[in-house]
């Protein structure tokens, strides 16, 4: 049974992907660990990938797109509740924008487990956005395991900054970053 499951699970991630391209050369914007505060929500413009200046001025809380866990856990920890919840109010008052959840983990474990987690952590910020009114077809949740590493490191500081989530947000116009 398991034969079959595995490479049936990794079939459904393939092609799951395979109409999302992803682009592998920029890495996940850098963010602040400090709390979200609450910065306003503009038009100031866009920046070179399409996207409105709010999604990407450091000074906004919406430009910090990384949440962080715990060793082999998923749950969202409280201090990035508000984080997700100016996603969500973005998303909420920006239908047409989507979101990218990619989650991921760091080395240790099977590639089999680190997939699982990391779709798990996906899931629990798609949940959390949806639960804050962020539509359903606004999110899409994808595992990339260990496969794209914050920090290359192989101790307890880099498996730390790995065990993450990541929101992309795409413009209406297709633009952004995925």
């Amino acid at each position: 049974m398991k034969k079959l499951l595995i490479p049936a699970l990794l079939s459904a991630l393939i092609i799951g992907c395979s109409s999302t391209p992803v682009d592998e050369t920029s890495g996940a914007p850098v963010e602040s660990r400090s709390g979200p505060g609450v910065a306003p929500v503009s038009a100031g413009g866009l920046d070179s990938r399409g996207l409105p200046r709010e999604l990407t001025d450091p000074k906004s809380v919406l430009s910090q797109r990384s949440i962080y866990f715990d060793l082999d856990k998923y749950e969202v920890k409280d201090e990035y509740k508000d984080l997700v919840a100016a996603h969500a109010k973005y998303l909420v008052a920006n239908k047409g924008f989507k979101v990218l959840i990619q989650g991921n983990t760091d080395e240790r474990g099977s590639r089999e487990y680190n997939l699982s987690l990391g779709q798990k952590r996906s899931d629990a910020v798609k949940r959390s956005l949806t639960l804050l009114g962020t539509r359903e077809d606004q999110v899409e949740s994808v595992s990339l395991g260990e496969e794209k590493p914050k920090n290359p490191g192989h101790d307890e500081s880099a498996w730390a900054d790995n065990r993450r989530a990541d929101i992309l947000y795409k413009a209406p116009d297709g633009r952004g970053e995925f």
